[in-house]
Parts: structure tokens; sequence; C-alpha cells
């Protein structure tokens, strides 16, 4: 992609992010969490969960994009001060998201990656903000976009002089009606060839289903993803936000049993 004048992959160049000790970029990283942050309680029991099998960073809506006006839209700032108190915790570096350029610097002071949601992913004034702020992006892709749009997303943020993108597969919409969106792992390889940013999956909001996702999440390892984000809530009964499709903590447990030792064999064979 001749345009892309920062994205495009060059021989030998792999972009890594160092992110409070967690590296991405260079093996798998799991990213995982409630879909938002519902209370203290809530935060900090779901957040030792994920840590204590094996995930490397938390994720948490203090803000939430909902298609409804009337859904639940995150605590905003008491939000952010339990996801701070869920680091100082457990040590898990946080991913939240940001809505509004005019809440990036302070969100910056208490995230270490600020995410970008898929309904945002072309909204231009807040890429430049969020490439202004230094911190590490995840870049969610458009459910309507394609790889060339979704990577001049990503160069936004680089011109910005952030070099920190983390791309996103999340689901693109089909006329498939069985799954929330189209899990698309032909991006994991396209994206390698094209860019030098690492790519993560999403598979809870690209299946939308429970018995879909530790399957998915086990294609995506094997397609070479450099990471997962999934949604993992203590009890996901009782969440405000996509309760049908959190993974419990033994869920998530086992996903990790699979996924990480997958992982392993392929790269000790150099399928990776």
């Amino acid at each position: 992609m001749k345009n892309l004048k920062l994205a495009s992959r060059e021989p030998g160049k792999r972009t890594i992010i160092d992110i409070d000790g967690v590296t991405v970029g260079s093996g798998l990283v799991v990213i995982a969490g409630p879909c938002s942050v519902e209370s203290e309680e809530q935060m900090l029991e779901s957040a030792h969960a994920v840590k204590q099998a094996g995930a490397n960073m938390l994720r948490g809506g203090a803000f939430k994009p909902r298609t409804s006006p009337y859904a639940f839209q995150g605590l905003g700032l008491n939000g952010l001060r339990i996801l701070e108190k869920a680091k100082k915790e457990t040590g898990l570096p946080i991913v939240t998201e940001v809505i509004d350029p005019r809440d990036v610097s302070w969100i910056a002071e208490f995230a270490d990656v600020l995410q970008i949601g898929t309904r945002n992913m072309q909204n231009f004034a807040l890429l430049k903000e969020v490439g202004k702020s230094g911190r590490p992006v995840l870049l969610k892709r458009g459910m309507y976009s394609t790889l060339a749009e979704w990577l001049n997303c990503a160069e936004y943020i680089l011109s910005e002089g952030n070099p920190n993108v983390i791309l996103c597969e999340r689901g693109i919409r089909t006329f498939e009606k069985y799954t929330r969106n189209t899990l698309d792992l032909s991006a994991v390889p396209a994206i390698k060839e094209l860019t030098h940013l690492p790519i993560i999956i999403d598979p809870t909001h690209s299946t939308g289903r429970l018995s879909l996702i530790e399957p998915m999440s086990l294609a995506a390892v094997a397609a070479g993803c450099d990471g997962l984000i999934v949604e993992v809530h203590a009890k996901p009964e009782e969440a405000l936000c996509d309760a049908d499709q959190a993974l419990t903590p033994a869920m998530f447990t086992r996903l990790m049993d699979r996924a990480l030792p997958l992982h392993s064999f392929l790269k000790s064979t150099k399928v990776l």
C-alpha cells in the first residue's frame, strides 16, 4: 500500500511494544477482563481471576459506547479509579477505551493502553489525540472496514509520532446471523504481509457465542496472532454489559491451558 508511509512493512522490521513490562509483538499476549467496570468488588474479583489464569493485561471499560442511549454507559472517572486499584493489587497493565478526544489526556493518566473501539476507528480527531498522547493504542477494526481503511487509521496515529499501535481484529459485519460478527482470521497473515505492527484477535465480540470463543481463540493462535483480548467476568450472570458472551474464570482458565501450549508448540516447530 503505497500511501502508508509509516505502517507499511519493511524487510526485517517488526514493531515490539513494551507495556509496563509486558511485550506485545514477540509472543502471545492475553488481555482479559469484563466488558465494563461495574463495581470495585466485581472488577477486583475478575482481575485476580484472570491474573491467576495467566493473563498479561487487564481490560475493562470505564466509558462504554452503546447502541442504545439507555444502556449502561460505564462509571467514568470512578471506573478508572477502580481499574487503578486493580492494577495495584494484581500488577496487570490496564487497557481501557476512550471515546472522546477531550478525554484522552486525563484517561491516559490511568490507562497503560488506550483502546479505540470499532465505532470510532475512523474518528480522525480521536486518532490524532491518542497519537499525541504517546500511550500505546489498541486500534480495533471497524465493523465495515477494509484492511486498507484500517491501516490508514493506524497511519493517523503513527503520523502524530506514536509508534506503539496494536491492531485488533474483532469481526466484521456480513450477512451471517448465527454469530454476532464474522471473524476474519485471514486478516492475521494478511496484516503480517502488509505491516510491521502487531495484531491481536478479539474472539468475544466477533462470535458473540460462548461455545465459539475457545475454538476461535485457538484458531487465531494457529493463524499466528500476537495476542488475544477476551471478556471474562467473575459472575457473568450479573454482568451489566455483554453477559451472554463473557467467559467464567473456569472457562478462561481452560482456554489458557490450551492456547499457551499450542502457541509454544507452534513456535518450537517454527510454524510461527
